[in-house]
């Protein structure tokens, strides 16, 4: 590698680290940040990269990678489930925009491809962008959450005829006759029918024998080998190569192995496609710009203003409400990823003029910068212009909850219907006491409405619902969500209403233990830690230890809020961050020369934020000694601490023991 390359890849990964680290400190979508770190570091910025064609090839794979880990998750089920979202309003929408969009630009004087690829540019929305934005502000499973969903997903399936479009050979006039277009979608089709059949005969018995060897390495090496093999393949047949990704994501999708592929694959993705976007803030000429801002701010305008105005036209005659419509008309009033990789291909094939290319990356890029601020305020800006329906709609769910509600007392709400609030709802059912169960799942709540089951549509989260679900009569709460921030949510709104009344948490594990039960929780039952009770419970009466001493033993845990479960050494699965003031381990340190004989409590550890949870002592175990403990040689200490106050108390006991 020359150095001037090496130099390169060295700012280039310096400068997307500083910028994304400033982004996401300010809360903004990483993906912003690398735009931007594109848009400083490039040759029409600060010119601090030079090799701008060597970065944009590595790059690509990033959309290839990007496109394979929604094919593993493309499957007939899901998209049958949701085809009123997807085939109606997502088609209508890439439909509507492309047509409507190419017969404009066809109009001005654009070839047939290059209006037809103008379409399909601004036809897409970030999927990326919409889906983090939605899932902090805890907005998936509302109706606007679904439907914006929805109508990505078939976004992200129509991309492909217009990346093969894009990518098929043109004249030097850059016109491209109907039946030349047909054809290339037709060998796409019949490519993706050969790699499918060659997928599901071939790939399922091969990686049943590579997963015989148990090696992560080979495993990964075989996956990135098929999805490159993949992508070669549609690119030989002059098609894109992200179509390859996409197709070998289907086909591995169908195997046992689509969760382990797509946990090993995740780092190639993100650091690939991060690539992508700085080489697309790469392409913006700076100059260009400044020089053409008014066409930009116009062309600007026209994006956001026609897919709003198309996306909310369409959802209203789907037969939703206009505050439903405005709303998700505001989550996809923007440029997307997709969008953008069109259009990459298409200034690079001479598609577009240079000019106009440069506006209308401009226009994308300046549109998905504003929409982080449209998907924040939508409840907002739905709110003041929709006033009298917003009221109206939460009149309608309060009345039927409270209807549900009425002649209850002394009951339990359950914030969430899901798997885990049902099994409670049919437990306490079975001892005669009473509940109601609030959800946002609309298909769950209308069957278990049909099964004459005391459930309602609403959100939780919202004080008015807790009340017409008679919160001042219950005799307890159950959340048993899995969204953390709404779980925060509902635990504050219900103590500013009730301080007494019990509220049990479900939790996935025991990140916020400490935190759900500062902000109201009575109890919270992390499944990680019950799970490992149940198993250590069945194990010790299977070992023919009475009953009494396992229940008493389980019930002193419990009692102390799971503290001894806390201590666990990490291993190299630990998801969580390394430092962290959450993340708490267990560690040994052998007892240094020179505090031998000494008590414990002279040891000065109780200074720090460490607790001693054993010492071992030979074969012989000394658990949660006390401060007057005396220290022996060779004694091993347990310590349970962050990893910084692990590494304090380390140095404060060499210290002391050099002494």
């Amino acid at each position: 590698m020359e150095y001037s390359t090496f130099s390169d890849i060295l700012i280039l990964f310096a400068g997307a680290v500083s910028v994304v680290v400033v982004f996401l400190r300010l809360n903004f979508p990483p993906i912003l940040g690398y735009l931007l770190a594109g848009v400083l570091m490039g040759p029409y910025g600060l010119a601090w990269v030079d090799d701008t064609k060597l970065i944009s090839a590595f790059a690509e794979f990033g959309v290839v990678f990007l496109l394979f880990t929604i094919g593993l998750e493309f499957s007939l089920p899901q998209l049958i489930r949701m085809r009123g979202a997807v085939l109606g309003l997502g088609g209508s929408q890439v439909i509507l925009t492309t047509v409507i969009t190419a017969f404009v630009a066809y109009h001005f004087g654009f070839s047939f491809e290059a209006a037809v690829v103008l379409g399909g540019v601004i036809a897409m929305s970030s999927t990326a962008l919409v889906v983090r934005q939605l899932s902090q502000q805890v907005e998936i499973h509302s109706r606007h959450g679904k439907n914006a969903i929805g109508i990505l997903l078939f976004q992200d399936l129509a991309v492909i005829p217009f990346l093969i479009l894009v990518a098929s050979p043109i004249s030097n006039g850059g016109s491209m006759p109907v039946s030349t277009v047909l054809m290339a979608l037709g060998e796409g089709m019949l490519a993706m029918l050969i790699i499918l059949v060659i997928g599901r005969w071939i790939l399922r018995p091969m990686f049943r024998s590579i997963a015989r060897f148990k090696s992560t390495e080979l495993f990964t090496l075989t996956v990135l080998l098929v999805t490159i093999s993949a992508a070669g393949l549609t690119h030989n047949l002059g098609m894109s190569l992200a179509l390859g990704g996409f197709l070998a994501g289907m086909m591995l999708g169908e195997t046992e192995f689509r969760h382990q592929i797509e946990a090993e694959i995740r780092p190639f993705r993100d650091v690939l496609l991060g690539l992508f976007f700085i080489t697309i803030g790469m392409q913006l000429n700076v100059g260009i710009l400044l020089a053409f801002w008014p066409s930009v701010l116009l062309f600007l305008t026209i994006l956001i203003f026609f897919k709003f105005v198309l996306v909310a036209t369409i959802v209203r005659f789907s037969g939703y409400e206009s505050a439903v419509a405005l709303r998700t008309g505001l989550v996809l009033a923007h440029g997307g990823e997709f969008g953008f990789a069109v259009l990459t291909l298409a200034l690079a094939n001479s598609v577009f003029p240079v000019e106009f290319g440069q506006i209308l990356l401009a226009a994308l890029l300046i549109s998905m910068g504003i929409a982080p601020i449209l998907i924040r305020f939508n409840q907002q800006i739905s709110n003041y212009v929709f006033p009298s329906t917003l009221a109206k709609t939460k009149h309608k769910i309060v009345d039927k909850i409270s209807k549900t509600a009425q002649g209850l007392n002394r009951h339990v709400i359950i914030c969430g219907y899901g798997r885990v609030g049902q099994n409670v709802a049919h437990f306490i059912e079975g001892e005669g006491i009473k509940y109601l169960a609030v959800d946002l799942d609309q298909v769950l709540v209308r069957n278990a409405i049909n099964a004459k089951e005391p459930v309602s549509y609403g959100d939780a989260a919202s004080l008015d619902i807790l009340k017409s679900a008679g919160l001042s009569q219950a005799s307890a709460v159950v959340i048993t969500i899995n969204e953390i921030s709404a779980t925060f949510k509902i635990l504050h709104n219900i103590r500013l209403e009730n301080k007494e009344i019990p509220i049990i948490v479900r939790a996935a594990d025991d990140s916020y233990l400490t935190d759900l039960q500062s902000a109201g929780a009575t109890e919270v039952i992390p499944e990680t830690l019950e799970a490992s009770l149940m198993l250590s419970s069945s194990l010790l009466l299977k070992l023919k230890v009475p009953m009494p001493m396992v229940y008493s033993m389980v019930h002193q845990i419990r009692r102390d809020r799971y503290s001894s479960l806390h201590h666990v050494f990490p291993g190299e699965g630990a998801a969580a961050p390394i430092i962290s003031d959450k993340n708490k381990q267990l560690t040994s340190i052998a007892l240094p020369e020179g505090l031998e004989n000494i008590a414990l409590k002279d040891t000065g550890l109780d200074t720090l934020a460490v607790t001693v949870t054993a010492i071992q002592r030979d074969k012989h175990r000394i658990n949660l000694p006390s401060p007057e403990t005396i220290l022996l040689p060779g004694d091993l200490l347990l310590l349970f601490a962050t990893p910084i106050d692990l590494d304090r108390a380390e140095t404060l006991l060499m210290e002391k023991g050099d002494k």
